[in-house]
């Protein structure tokens, strides 16, 4: 069990009870069975709201934020929480739309904060036929179709971010670096920037300049979910 508390209230949710139907029950492979609780509220919450809310939620068990960039003032707190509480930080800039469109194609170039040019390259993307309406009159959920046109294609949108640490301005940040061990709520001391660094990004790498990049994959290779195997097999069968 693990508690993945989010900004959002609608596509990161749904997004999340997807990872659980296709995946929770493990497979043959030796990835672990799972069973994500997603945390959110029907008006959405800050970030500091969001490391507080599965903070206190999840207790001792493993509990991650998903928060955006946006144009939230409050991301250096909530992130001094999180390495304080031990909660893993899946922080995307500048939305989590991000995430979305790496499983279709990769992106490259800072943005601001603004999700725009994201969303509107999510709805034209070769095989996001599902997704050419997202975001119209506030239509961002991920159920049906959607979750049919993200089913296989997670190895591609974890090499994509990957991508994106890798090629980051800051110069000297590495996926290879990334983390995925547990660490327990006893553990010792983290400052926010040795917290955010298990990323891949370096510790002198500020958050907020991290344009653009989503932390989103972290969370699926920590539960043995990269799709490695599934796009394979769709390579060689064409």
């Amino acid at each position: 069990m693990l508690y993945v508390a989010c900004e959002g209230a609608s596509t990161e949710p749904d997004y999340l009870e997807y990872l659980n139907e296709r995946f929770g029950e493990g497979d043959d492979r030796k990835r672990r069975s799972f069973k994500i609780q997603p945390v959110f509220r029907k008006n959405g919450m800050t970030p500091s709201g969001v490391v507080e809310a599965a903070r206190k939620v999840a207790r001792e068990d493993e509990a991650w934020a998903l928060f955006d960039r946006d144009q939230w003032d409050d991301i250096p707190q909530a992130i001094r929480v999180a390495a304080e509480s031990k909660v893993e930080v899946a922080f995307s800039h500048p939305s989590f739309d991000l995430w979305l469109l790496l499983h279709f194609q990769p992106f490259a170039g800072a943005q601001s904060g603004s999700s725009g040019l994201v969303v509107e390259k999510l709805r034209r993307a070769k095989g996001a036929d599902a997704f050419k309406d997202y975001d119209r009159r506030g239509d961002k959920n991920v159920r049906g179709a959607r979750r049919d046109a993200l089913n296989s294609k997670e190895g591609r949108a974890v090499k994509h971010a990957r991508s994106l640490v890798g090629s980051c301005a800051r110069g000297d940040c590495d996926p290879d670096g990334a983390r995925f061990e547990p660490v327990g709520r006893d553990a010792g001391p983290w400052s926010p920037r040795t917290w955010t660094a298990r990323s891949g990004h370096a510790p002198d790498c500020p958050i907020l300049q991290r344009d653009p990049s989503t932390d989103v994959w972290r969370l699926l290779v920590a539960l043995g979910i990269d799709g490695r195997e599934a796009d394979a097999s769709r390579d060689e069968n064409g």
